[in-house]
């Protein structure tokens, strides 16, 4: 039996960011460099639910040519910080932190890769970075009050089955708390008030088109099936305003939020097929 080709190992390090370092992990290319790729990740338990994915599609693009970066950001992950100290703009900074470094890998304008809250993270960077070369969205959150709510009512689930009922007033009640300036601990994570403001103002609506193109990918149970309507209808503004954006579904788990750890095979390899075309 033939061995399986040998691949160079990815290299953990900590990046030096302001507060404190952010664990990266980089996939060195083989080959050629075709490409520079930065993965955002998505937040919370969806972040370790998609680690497999994640490392697989990191591990498919480095045997194709492409550097890739694995960043957690503050608060996150290996990071440095507590999830308590998580906010928004340091994520802004740990971004453009990492894209500086990827730069000195090699001089070619870096593609953002964004899973679910980590791809809206990502749109929200392109918005003041006419340098990259594209954008790859993975299930992309379109509207960040929903996933605030959708957050939200995991803590109204555990406190449900904890102590038999729910906060009153339901997610409205969770909402003015975080208003009143009280720290929520969900799921083992802790939600600060200055963080689930900045997730519940950002919005695909709010922005506006970015300089390079998009590559937006969804999940969908059955092969051909489309996207979710309202999703559709929110990539269908993005172009009506002039975005460079492709859609695109493909057979596969929720795997950010499956109860196993899941994969989908044809979501790796339509996100290489994406990429190597730019570099054709």
């Amino acid at each position: 039996m033939q061995a399986a080709p040998s691949h160079p190992p990815a290299r953990p390090f900590f990046l030096q960011a302001s507060p404190g370092k952010r664990f990266c992990l980089y996939h060195p290319p083989q080959g050629a460099t075709r490409g520079m790729v930065l993965h955002l990740p998505a937040h919370a338990e969806e972040m370790n639910k998609s680690r497999r994915m994640v490392a697989c599609q990191s591990r498919l693009l480095a045997q194709h040519g492409f550097g890739v970066l694995q960043l957690d950001l503050y608060g996150c992950g290996d990071s440095e910080g507590d999830a308590g100290d998580a906010r928004w703009e340091i994520w802004r900074a740990d971004v453009a932190c990492a894209l500086d470094w990827m730069r000195m890998q090699a001089d070619i304008a870096p593609t953002l890769w964004g899973l679910r809250l980590g791809a809206l993270l990502a749109l929200d960077v392109a918005q003041q970075r006419p340098d990259l070369a594209s954008l790859l969205l993975w299930q992309p959150v379109t509207d960040g009050a929903a996933y605030l709510t959708q957050f939200l009512r995991l803590k109204l689930a555990a406190d449900m089955l904890a102590a038999g009922k729910g906060e009153a007033g339901g997610v409205d009640a969770l909402r003015r708390r975080l208003g009143e300036g009280a720290m929520l601990e969900i799921a083992g994570y802790a939600l600060t008030p200055a963080l689930a403001a900045a997730i519940d103002a950002a919005t695909l609506a709010g922005m506006v088109a970015p300089a390079c193109p998009l590559h937006w990918l969804d999940t969908v149970p059955q092969a051909g099936r489309g996207m979710a309507p309202a999703r559709a209808a929110a990539a269908a503004r993005c172009v009506e305003q002039g975005w460079q954006l492709l859609t695109q579904t493909v057979q596969g788990p929720a795997f950010w939020s499956s109860q196993e750890i899941a994969e989908a095979p044809a979501l790796l390899d339509a996100s290489l097929a994406l990429l190597a075309g730019e570099t054709a």
